[in-house]
Order: C-alpha cells, then sequence, then structure tokens
C-alpha cells in the first residue's frame, strides 16, 4: 500500500474540523490539522461566543432600568465598551486555548500556517513543506460577504466587530439576517443610533413570518430605524471621518460605522480545489454526497464550505458522522430535518420545524395556535413588549410540525421543545403535559 505523512489532514480548526480531527484521532488515525488564522474558528473566535457576550453585556442595560420597579436604587450608572471588548477578548483567548489542548490531548499535529490542496493526496504548507495524507477533509467555514460598490472597503464586516477602538454613536448595518438583526440590538442597547438598511422588503427571510414581523414592531418602537429596498450606491469618507452612504433611490445617510452583514459565502478561494479536481457548484460551495465525499474520492468537505446548514453544531455533527464513517467503522448520517434555530435578537427569537407558509404548502390544511402575551417581568417594569409563542400542527395526524416563538430566554426554551418535535409529539400530548407555573415555558402546553 502506498505510504502516506498523514491518514487525515484537516484544513481549518473551526469546531467542526476540530471535532472531526479529535474524533479521527481516537479511532487510531494519524491526524494533523492546518488553520492559518485562529484556533476555534469563526464561531469561537469570531462569530456566535462573542456575540452572545455582547449580547448579555446590552441587557444590562435594560436590566438597570428595569431594577428600579423592583425597588433597587442603583445610582449614577455608566457604560465602557473597552472593559467589554477586552473581557470577551480575553475569554476568546481562553476558549481558544481550550480548542488547541483538545487537538494536543489527542496526538492531533497542529500546523498554524495556510494549506492548500497540491493533488489528491497532498497539502501545499505556507512554508514550502508538502504533506501527503490519505484523506483530506476541508473544513475552511464561510467569510462575510461585502458589496462590490466604490468605498466598500471603509466599511467593516462581523469579523472586526469584536475589536472596535470605541463605541460609534451612529451604526449603520446592511443586511437583515440574524447577524444584522442582532448587532441592531446590541449596539441598540448599547446607546447607538442604528439604521438597518436592506434589499428587499422584509427581515429575516425564511423564519415563521409572525414572528419576524413582531420582530421588526419591536424593535421599531425600540427606535431601531429600518430603509427597506435599498442598494448601495457608493460610500465616501468625510473630512471629520465619517462616512456618508449613498442609495439608489433613497436619500443618502451619514454615520460612523458602516457593519456589513450581507451573508456569507463558503470560503474556498485559493485553495485548489478546482485544479485538483474538486467540484464546486454556483454558489461557490464544494459539492458532497450523503457522506460528505467530493467528487474527488480522497478528499471530502464539512460545514459552511459545502453551504449546506451554516450553523455551528450542523458542523460539529457532520464531522463526528465523517470520522466515525471513515475511521471508526460506524457508518452515519446527519439528520437534517428538524434542526433548532435561534436568532439572539433583542427580544431573541427561536424556531425548529416546518413555518407556518412551509407546513401549508407541504400539507395543505394545517393549525395553527398561538400565545400572544406579556411576560411578567416586563409587567412589573411597565415595558409594553409582548411575547408570541405558536405551534403549528398537522391538520390531520395532531403532530405538532413546528414551534416559533419570540420572546426573553426563548432559546433556552426552545432546545427542550425542539425534542418533542423531533419525536413527532401530539397536539394532544402538549395539552396532556401539566404546566410548569409561573413560567414563560408553559404556554407551551396552554394553547386551546
Amino acid at each position: 500500500m502506498m505510504e502516506y505523512d498523514f491518514d487525515l489532514i484537516v484544513i481549518g480548526a473551526g469546531s467542526g474540523g476540530v471535532r472531526a480531527a479529535r474524533v479521527a484521532a481516537a479511532h487510531g488515525a494519524n491526524v494533523a490539522v492546518a488553520e492559518e488564522h485562529r484556533v476555534g474558528g469563526t464561531c469561537v473566535i469570531r462569530g456566535c461566543v462573542p456575540k452572545k457576550m455582547l449580547v448579555y453585556g446590552s441587557h444590562f442595560a435594560e436590566d438597570v432600568r428595569d431594577a428600579a420597579h423592583y425597588g433597587w436604587n442603583l445610582g449614577e450608572t455608566s457604560f465602557e465598551w473597552e472593559t467589554l471588548r477586552d473581557n470577551i477578548n480575553a475569554d476568546v483567548d481562553r476558549l481558544e486555548g481550550l480548542y488547541t489542548n483538545t487537538l494536543d490531548n489527542n496526538d492531533v499535529e497542529l500546523f498554524r500556517e495556510r494549506a492548500t490542496i497540491s493533488g489528491p493526496n497532498k497539502v501545499m504548507l505556507q512554508s514550502g513543506r508538502e504533506v501527503s495524507s490519505r484523506y483530506i477533509l476541508v473544513a475552511t467555514g464561510a467569510w462575510p460577504m461585502v458589496p462590490k460598490v466604490p468605498g466598500a472597503e471603509l466599511g467593516i464586516t462581523s469579523n472586526e466587530v469584536f475589536y472596535l477602538e470605541k463605541l460609534p454613536r451612529r451604526v449603520m448595518i446592511a443586511g437583515a439576517g440574524y447577524i444584522a438583526n442582532e448587532f441592531a440590538g446590541i449596539f441598540h442597547a448599547l446607546g447607538c443610533h442604528v439604521t438597518v438598511v436592506n434589499r428587499s422588503d422584509q427581515i429575516l427571510r425564511g423564519y415563521d413570518e409572525q414572528i419576524r414581523d413582531r420582530l421588526l414592531q419591536i424593535s421599531t418602537q425600540k427606535g431601531i430605524e429600518f430603509i427597506f429596498n435599498a442598494n448601495f450606491e457608493r460610500i465616501e469618507k468625510k473630512d471629520d471621518e465619517t462616512l456618508r452612504v449613498h442609495f439608489d433611490e433613497h436619500p443618502g445617510c451619514d454615520t460612523d460605522l458602516l457593519l456589513f452583514a450581507i451573508g456569507r459565502s463558503p470560503k474556498i478561494e485559493g485553495l485548489g480545489l478546482e485544479e485538483a479536481g474538486v467540484k464546486i457548484d454556483d454558489k461557490g460551495a464544494i459539492m458532497v454526497d450523503a457522506d460528505y465525499r467530493s467528487s474527488v474520492p480522497s478528499i471530502f468537505a464539512i460545514g459552511d464550505v459545502t453551504n449546506r446548514v451554516q450553523l455551528t453544531p450542523v458542523a460539529i455533527r457532520e464531522g463526528q458522522a465523517f470520522a466515525d464513517a471513515i475511521f471508526g467503522n460506524k457508518p452515519t448520517r446527519v439528520d437534517y430535518a428538524t434542526i433548532p434555530s435561534a436568532v439572539f435578537s433583542s427580544p431573541p427569537m427561536a424556531g425548529v420545524g416546518f413555518t407556518e407558509r412551509e407546513a401549508r404548502e407541504q400539507f395543505g390544511a394545517v393549525k395553527i395556535y398561538t400565545s400572544d402575551f406579556r411576560p411578567m417581568r416586563n409587567v412589573l417594569a411597565g415595558r409594553q413588549e409582548r411575547s408570541l409563542y405558536k405551534l403549528v400542527v398537522h391538520a390531520e395526524t395532531d403532530v405538532v410540525l413546528g414551534i416559533h416563538m419570540i420572546s426573553p430566554d426563548a432559546p433556552e426554551i426552545l432546545q427542550a421543545a425542539a425534542i418533542a418535535v423531533k419525536a413527532r409529539l401530539t397536539k394532544a400530548q402538549f395539552d396532556e403535559t401539566i404546566a410548569l407555573h409561573p413560567s414563560m415555558a408553559e404556554e407551551l402546553v396552554l394553547m386551546r
């Protein structure tokens, strides 16, 4: 048999790549990982983890205001962006150390440099060293997209937002997906004037319409400004270092910070994939089969780079399935049918299963149950913000096809509720479950 330097080389040390490397090594494989940035990938270093910490930090603004209604006299308060920023980045450093330790503890060799594919079984490192491997796994994730308009380089993406020197007074966010709405809530709570600009007339396309409409209503009431059906024409820097943003059919706007959150594309540029014979689809994603194998039998891909589902837990499951199948003799495939997701907006959204529109398109008649209420905490705090829970139920079988909600702690509640949807429980079984009172979660079993 042909000799290789490694059994597996993983390009990309994000959550999916690290899981695949660790599990493959545990099965006895000789594994190496190449990472040109930092170990941990998008989620840990410049994505969901530091962003969730920003969400926590921004929520204290409302907590402080609400505290007075609960009898707390806190006196004068102030916020220091630098403290929050530096503490978050310090914890990111800690997490990177843990991910690196995971590789070390499993005897995975780490190349801290860029790697490109130089053949079906070969990888060229930036240092000039070429190494061979029986299998290559591409797990390079995705990268923020930036519009191709004059002056786009004056804006930033979610990669840079965690390192701002100071908190801007005005923030313009391009896009209306989950990243855009999350940062809109964060910056608004921290005292910035936020303007969200989108090229279409809706936010959060693909999410349940009632839930996303409620978020738009709440966000607008909070003071977040939305500009719809707007396309960027050019961006200019003014003499005072602020930005002037020009649109095609809307008046221009001034801002101190322009954040592009218009989507993410697979990070494959310059990897040598097409030269090696790997097929790429029209969206720039690596085409793989159900077992993550590309058009080249020795090259596999998982996670955002395949553009299936851009979620960290999905990439982790795919990495586990790949390693178990190839090195553990345990053929496994990921079930993509019922994946819960959340938007850590203000308030957060969460959902699993079919939206109402999707259910009607596939099954025809469905039953919809909703609970529209003001959380107890908001009542005493004097805030009018209302929560909305929604069950989508099959009209004939009574199976709960989807659960969608916008409410404080919605993601925490939905994780358990997602098990019920996965298990195909019925509305009757929800009704038979005794409510946990007083809680917001009890509304899930009280809808009639």
